[in-house]
C-alpha cells in the first residue's frame, strides 16, 4: 500500500503547478507538469509489471 500513498503524493504535490499552468498561463508550470506527468507514467509501469509478477507467482 505505501506506493500508492507514494503516488497519491506525488499528484497531490503538482497541484500548485496545474493551477499556475492552466489558471495563469504560466509556461514554466507547464513544462514541470509534463515531467511529472511522464514520472507518473513511468511509476505506474513499474507498478504494473510487480502487480503482474505477484500475480503470476
Amino acid at each position: 500500500m505505501s506506493r500508492f500513498a507514494d503516488l497519491k503524493g506525488f499528484v497531490d504535490g503538482l497541484e500548485d503547478d496545474f493551477n499556475k499552468f492552466y489558471e495563469k498561463g504560466n509556461k514554466a508550470a507547464g513544462t514541470r507538469v509534463r515531467k511529472a506527468m511522464q514520472d507518473l507514467k513511468k511509476a505506474a509501469q513499474d507498478i504494473r509489471v510487480e502487480v503482474q509478477s505477484k500475480k503470476n507467482a
